[in-house]
């Protein structure tokens, strides 16, 4: 189904050939989301796709929740790590304000992490090594303090990780970033991209430094400039009939994701994966981050700062080799960043920038382009899949 010929989402609209896109490649686009729909895939999904600002595509598709409604406009859900370039934005507003510096190191801000060790097996021992320099907040934005996820792997780090139970929403913020700096690193500061709890820890850092919650920093600085009006780390009981649902979450559940309600404010606003969000309100904000930091006259950051944020911020001498970062791409501030046409596995063009939740919503942005594209769904069993079949549809309709 596609969006009005005027506005959708508060942006405004074009028919394909408008802006240089097939049509015939954007309808086959709709027919192929339908069809991951019947074989039984997810339940339903929503998909956008625009170019030079206007809405080209707004597709809904299946089921809200399995056996429930036809998939709504504004359905909401469970956005997962799409958190990440969210919480990346908010704390760079703090960076332009001079209140915060990427060289910073964390334990200026959080002291637990001031003699931070290092985990390294030998021998079927565990012995731990002092780090060889802090982490600072530009090691948290990038991935690189050596923090991990428990389920990112079978080492005797990731193991101790996963029985602290970090991610674990229930219980406050502060006792759970506290735990985590009693544990080892996997690696070295600065020494590789590692996925794991760094936007979480720095989720509490802008706790400390704001003097707010996470939660209402993240709406001031940037949700409700923006207009995203059912973004947020809960979802109120009144929404909850707006609430995508899974086929099966067995997988979120055996990595212990999983296990709250939402419908109150969680102890721990997960600054990593914590956020529920629609398809509108991620497509105001991928328009900002397009439109270099502003939106209907609403500017969240400095155009020079958004370029830098999306620039690749590796470089040849940290180890990229990880499964959960996509060959031929490097890392910005909470975004990956392309780096190579061929490698990755999806068509697409070098600088794009993009992330993807662990339940199927993921995004990209080209600036080549000057496209961006959302899907959003709630199937953890098959997130990969929509996130690359997805984005060689949208990529086929450039011409």
């Amino acid at each position: 189904m596609n969006a009005p010929t005027h506005e959708v989402f508060g942006l405004p609209t074009a028919e394909p050939e408008e802006v240089g896109l097939s049509r015939p490649a954007i309808e086959r686009l709709g027919k192929a989301m339908a069809r991951e729909i019947a074989v039984g895939r997810a339940a339903g999904l929503s998909t956008l796709v625009a170019r030079h600002g206007r809405v080209v595509h707004a597709g809904r598709f299946g089921r809200l929740r399995p056996g429930g409604p036809d998939m709504p406009v504004d359905a909401i859900f469970r956005i997962y790590s799409m958190t990440k370039p969210i919480v990346s934005v908010a704390a760079m507003t703090l960076v332009e304000e001079g209140r915060l510096l990427l060289s910073d190191p964390l334990a200026k801000y959080l002291p637990a992490f001031a003699a931070m060790k290092v985990g390294v097996e030998r021998d079927g021992a565990l012995e731990l090594v002092p780090a060889k320099r802090p982490i600072t907040i530009h090691d948290l934005m990038r991935h690189t303090s050596g923090l991990t996820y428990g389920f990112a792997g079978g080492s005797a780090v990731h193991r101790l990780v996963d029985e602290a139970d970090i991610i674990n929403a229930s219980k406050p913020t502060a006792e759970q970033i506290d735990r985590l700096a009693t544990l080892p690193l996997l690696r070295q500061p600065g020494e590789a991209w590692e996925y794991g709890l760094s936007t979480d820890v720095l989720g509490r850092v802008l706790e400390v430094v704001s003097g707010k919650s996470l939660g209402e920093f993240v709406a001031q600085r940037v949700l409700r400039p923006l207009g995203m009006v059912d973004t947020a780390f809960y979802t109120p009981p009144a929404k909850r009939d707006r609430l995508a649902e899974a086929l099966s979450t067995d997988s979120l559940k055996a990595a212990r994701i999983d296990r709250l309600d939402w419908s109150a404010p969680p102890p721990f606003e997960m600054a990593g994966t914590g956020l529920v969000s629609t398809i509108g309100d991620y497509a105001r904000f991928l328009a900002m981050v397009v439109g270099g930091g502003a939106l209907d006259g609403a500017r969240v950051l400095g155009p020079r700062t958004l370029a830098y944020m999306v620039s690749d911020h590796l470089g040849p001498d940290i180890d990229r080799r990880n499964p959960y970062l996509v060959p031929g791409h490097g890392y910005g501030l909470g975004f990956a960043v392309r780096a190579e046409v061929g490698v990755a596995p999806t068509i697409g063009s070098i600088g794009e920038i993009s992330w993807g939740g662990v339940s199927g919503a993921a995004f990209w942005v080209s600036p080549r382009d000057a496209l961006f594209a959302i899907v959003m769904t709630h199937a953890p069993d098959h997130y990969l899949h929509f996130r690359q079949v997805f984005r060689n549809l949208v990529n086929a309709a450039i011409l």
